[in-house]
Formats: C-alpha cells, structure tokens, sequence
C-alpha cells in the first residue's frame, strides 16, 4: 500500500495517527477562520450595503408619457426624471437585460431603448402596435389592429425576424404571460381574455370583460385587467373567478405592472397620476403630473457601479482569505 492509501486506511480506522491528523487539521482549520473572519465579515457586510443599494434600481418605474413624446424614470421615492424623449409609445415593456420597447402606433415601429438611453428601431412595419410582452425565450409579443378593429398578435424573435402567431382578433389589446409560459391577450370589442399556448392553440379564458386593456399577473398567478371602459380592475384567479380589485380609478385606466412587493401600479391616462395598489386593495397617489401615461414596466438594470464594485470587493478580500490560510 502506498503512502497516500496508509493514510486513508488509518484516517478510515480512527487509529492513532488518525486522530492526530484530524486533531493538527482542526487546529489549522481553527487558526486560518481566526486569520479570515475579519476580512470575510467586512466583505459580506460592504457587499450587502453595495448590492442592496444597487438593486434598489430595479425598482424604478418607467412611464410611457404619450403626451409629451416621453419615458419617464420614476424611482421608489417617486422622483421623477425624463429617461428619454421623442419616443410616442403606445404599449411598453422591458426585456430580460435591461432594455426597454416602446410600441410607436403611429410609426408603425418598435423602438428599444437601452439601459444607457440609446434608441435605434427593433422592427418596422407592424400595424397599429399597442401592448407588449417578452417570453422566457426572449421572443416579443405585440398586438397590432387596423380599423375597424380587427388585428393580430404579431411574432418578433430576438433577431427581428416577424410572422403572425395569431389572427383574426376583435381589437386586441394587452398581453401578459403566465408561468407557464401561455400568452393571454385582452380583445377589447368581445369582452372575452384569451390564452393561448406556445404553439398557437386558442381557447377562452374568460368572458364579460368588456373594455379589457392592459393586462399583468401577479406572483400567484392571478391575472389583472384594467377595465377602460369600467375604471377598474378586474381580477381573476387561475380557475377564472372574477372579482373586482380596484374601483373608482380615473377616467381611461391603461396600463398595468406589478412590483417585486406584490404591489400594483396603474396608469391613469386620463389624470395623469399613477395608482399604487397594496395586495389588499389599498390605493395611493404614487406620481402625479404626466401628461398621458398610457405604458409602465419595471426595468431590470444593467449591473451597476455599484454592483460591480461589491462583486469586486468580495472577490478581492476572499482571494486574499485564502492567501493567509495557505
């Protein structure tokens, strides 16, 4: 038997020279968490500061501001401050790294604007764009209608390429996803929410729902509707039971996000304020003075100076952890 394998037999064995080696490496092991503890415990501690202020950017609301040709960044105090101009978007949503679309109804454009405020043009071409909404695969949704009202769901791949995923709607409107990946768009003129599946196949998910706009679930998988022609929103669980959440909001609620809080934001494009709805109902002012918000997501930022620096600090003090403890 070899050295190595002795060793193995005996630490296996429990003998004599067993435990002496476990008794030197608690010693060691005892000696270098003395060494590290310190630095390993301001790393934690700078990082948690850093990273926690950091995230708190993702908890900035952005407003499409149909009436001034704006996205407004709205942090969680409620400061408001203009993201971008030019930009007349109708639907807005943000995709998974930090870039924001604008649906641009009377460009017949999708506008993506970057973390840094940069604006080219997604795709051209599409027919009266309103809402929007990304699936896991990075794919965006986009309802699109031409008078009287009769549209599609149009199908735009992370590379622009186009094609209809589903015709023949009566006004369609918002659109969200669930968990499970089904796409649920509210058709304004039929009163009816339908969902669809990944590969197309249409069916009814709820009738009544007159005026059905924007659309957003929330972490339970209950979906909400801002009901335009109501002023209000609608809620509907899973097994579809309706159920008003919210009422007596201002003329023209269209749009709709949640928070990671669970909370709801609701755009009152006729006010001009976005609504701010706790999970049990309760309702506040959030911002006030926009000219026509008509569009809200949360965007998930670009890893910040912030976070980066965290990320920096910890991998600095735990490779210089690992010094002392050689």
């Amino acid at each position: 038997m070899n050295v190595a394998g002795q060793k193995l037999f005996n630490t296996r064995q429990n003998t004599p020279a067993a435990s002496g080696d476990i008794r030197l490496l608690k010693i060691r092991f005892a000696d270098m968490l003395h060494r590290v503890k310190p630095q390993l415990e301001i790393a934690c501690l700078i990082s948690m500061v850093l990273l926690i202020n950091s995230s708190a950017q993702a908890q900035n609301l952005f407003v499409s501001d149909l009436g001034n040709g704006n996205i407004t960044q709205i942090t969680p105090g409620g400061v408001q401050s203009t993201f971008a101009s030019g930009v007349y978007a109708w639907g807005l949503t943000s995709s998974s790294t930090g870039d924001l679309f604008g649906a641009d109804d009377g460009g017949g454009s999708i506008i993506q604007i970057t973390p840094g405020g940069v604006q080219s043009t997604f795709a051209s071409g599409v027919v009266g764009p309103e809402y929007l909404a990304f699936n896991s695969a990075g794919d965006l949704f986009v309802t699109e209608y031409s008078y009287p009202g009769i549209g599609s769901i149009l199908k735009i791949t992370p590379d622009g390429t186009q094609s209809i995923f589903a015709s023949g709607l009566n006004f369609p409107q918002g659109l969200a996803f669930n968990s499970a990946g089904d796409l649920f768009e509210a058709d304004w003129n039929s009163g009816h929410i339908y969902e669809f599946t990944p590969g197309g196949v249409q069916s009814t998910f709820a009738s009544g729902v007159w005026g059905g706009v924007a659309l957003a679930f929330n972490s339970a998988g209950d979906l909400f509707v801002a009901n335009q022609s109501y002023n209000k929103v609608t809620k509907i669980t899973p097994s579809g039971l309706q159920s008003t959440f919210a009422s007596g909001l201002a003329i023209e609620p269209m749009a709709l996000t949640f928070n990671s809080a669970g909370d709801l934001f609701v755009a009152e494009t006729d006010s001009g304020n976005i609504i701010e709805i706790t999970p049990d109902g309760t309702q506040s002012t959030f911002a006030s003075g926009l000219a026509e918000p008509i569009g809200l997501t949360f965007a998930v930022p670009e890893p910040s100076a912030l976070g980066l620096l965290a990320f920096g600090i910890t991998a600095l003090l735990v490779h210089r952890s690992r010094n002392l403890a050689a």
